[in-house]
């Protein structure tokens, strides 16, 4: 008879997870690099639309508009990512 594993993704939140590295089997706080994606540009085009344009970087320097990638720091193995 034959198994079949299933391996689902690891849930991460927006802050720094401790979590067991699926690569290195090490347990550790991940390390987070965020992306901009299509709703940063969409809330800064929101922004200069309404004539707030002096504003419009606040959503580059700012993490509520960006994705957080969780990353281990042993490795450097992607572990998730956390879409707001």
């Amino acid at each position: 008879m034959e198994t079949t594993v299933i391996i689902t993704g690891q849930q991460v939140g927006p802050d720094p997870t401790t979590i067991s590295c699926p690569s290195c089997r090490a347990t550790v706080v991940t390390r987070l690099e965020y992306e901009t994606t299509t709703k940063t540009h969409l809330c800064a085009g929101l922004l200069c639309l309404f004539l707030c344009w002096p504003c419009a970087f606040v959503p580059y320097c700012s993490t509520a508009c960006r994705d957080a990638n969780h990353y281990c720091p042993n490795c450097g193995s992607f572990i998730g990512t956390y879409r707001k």
